[in-house]
């Protein structure tokens, strides 16, 4: 059994930070929990945050990353109300897209081209042993 349980941060490397951050926020009503020149922290959920970062190194030698895909847990009725939010705001979204078992996804791309998916399979009620 893994000490591991969840995510606890992601760190995206960022262009234009105001322009992230405002996506982040009205697009996923994401809230800040920090802000510093060259950094924003926000809140995903209770137990995790997503770093947007400008390039250059941070403390402990970190340097965030560029980062392809990753993806967000919702509930099921909150896929669809972020559907809706997103098209609302003029983001293209592909989905919902239903997998086996009956988990529903959905994928956009912010305005830096990172891809990113939300996907209720956790938000049913379901784990990490159901995707063997």
């Amino acid at each position: 059994m893994s000490a591991v349980d969840g995510f606890a941060e992601v760190t995206l490397q960022v262009r234009d930070l105001g322009a992230l951050e405002a996506f982040y926020r009205e697009a996923l009503g994401l809230e800040v929990l920090s802000r510093e020149d060259e950094r924003v922290w926000l809140a995903v959920g209770e137990g995790a945050r997503l770093g947007l970062w400008l390039p250059g190194e941070k403390e402990f030698g970190d340097e965030g990353g560029a980062h392809v895909h990753y993806a967000f847990s919702a509930t099921p009725g909150g896929l669809d109300d972020l559907v809706e939010r997103l098209g609302s705001a003029g983001v293209p979204v592909k989905g919902p897209n239903e997998h086996p078992g009956g988990d529903r996804s959905i994928y956009f791309e912010d305005p830096e081209g990172n891809v990113v998916e939300v996907w209720d399979f956790f938000g049913r009620g379901r784990d990490t042993e159901d995707l063997a």
